[in-house]
């Protein structure tokens, strides 16, 4: 890729971002690292792939405690030295580890193996036994303490968030990390506008529908390639360039490969006709009803 390219994609990096409810902005395109760190053997390419896709802009890393057992986050640790002040830092605290008792040892932890002080966002992984009053006391604490900057849930549907929402402090939670693509749509009928109403941003895992039959429809599907080929692009990149065409969407995909991290930040380039979108929407439609949480 030319210089005159990357170029291009930093600009539009730069250009779509999702802001938070502290008026922080981010890009729509971040890093996910689920299963990174567990290979010595692809440890530099993994670190090289981070490093590239934060030279291009994509400077928000999602990692968690759950991720190797650990071994994600010392990846991330090593991938950001020397850089830590350019990255929008996310890690996820099991949800056994979220009560008074234990979550401030999580974090603690999660920090050493990142090799930082704070994190900028610290999550939920999913809910648990904890009760939500525990969970939201222990990440005050945290935030009060500097450990972390924001804090946030991961896998909450909608009559989760009203309840967090309806609990002391509970609407100091800045985020919402759930599975969202173009396959899988369910948060488009109820949650993704609760979202939006309460000014808080999605985190969509997986976008590129990791894995399974459905990632080979986004892949073969004819509407996708015949957008893919209007824009020059792969049908992959669509699909991408889809999950974050609102601005209340951080999409997090994972890349170990050069190529792949070029691919998915040439993604927030792409600009959609409504004509795209609807045709999108015609193969894909927006549920009618309400559906469960997908959930890897």
């Amino acid at each position: 890729m030319d210089e005159k390219k990357r170029a291009e994609i930093k600009t539009a990096l730069a250009k779509h971002v999702v802001t938070m409810p502290d008026g922080t902005s981010l890009p729509r395109l971040g890093q996910g690292t689920w299963y990174m760190g567990e290979n010595p053997q692809m440890k530099d390419k993994e670190i090289k792939a981070l490093q590239l896709g934060i030279e291009l802009g994509m400077t928000l890393i999602d990692t968690a405690e759950m991720y190797g057992n650990g071994d994600s986050e010392r990846l991330v640790g090593e991938a950001i030295k020397g850089r830590r002040n350019q990255v929008f830092l996310v890690s996820k605290v099991y949800p056994q580890h979220a009560g008074l008792d234990m979550i401030s040892k999580a974090c603690e932890n999660s920090l050493k193996r990142l090799e930082t002080d704070h994190l900028d966002l610290y999550l939920l992984h999913w809910r648990g036994r904890v009760p939500l009053a525990e969970t939201i006391e222990g990440m005050e604490k945290l935030r009060k303490e500097g450990k972390i900057l924001r804090w946030g849930v991961s896998n909450f549907d909608t009559a989760d968030m009203e309840e967090l929402w309806n609990t002391k402090n509970g609407k100091n939670s800045v985020a919402n990390q759930v599975l969202y693509h173009l396959g899988s749509r369910g948060i488009d009928f109820d949650l993704l506008p609760w979202q939006s109403k309460h000014n808080m941003p999605i985190m969509a895992y997986s976008p590129l529908a990791q894995g399974g039959t459905l990632r080979k429809q986004l892949l073969n599907d004819p509407t996708i390639h015949d957008i893919a080929d209007k824009y020059n692009v792969q049908p992959l990149q669509i699909a991408l360039a889809w999950t974050i065409r609102s601005n209340n969407v951080i999409a997090i995909p994972k890349a170990v490969q050069e190529e792949h991290v070029l691919a998915n930040a040439e993604a927030a380039t792409i600009e959609f006709t409504e004509e795209d979108l609807n045709r999108l929407d015609q193969v894909f439609p927006k549920p009618n009803r309400k559906m469960p949480l997908d959930i890897i």
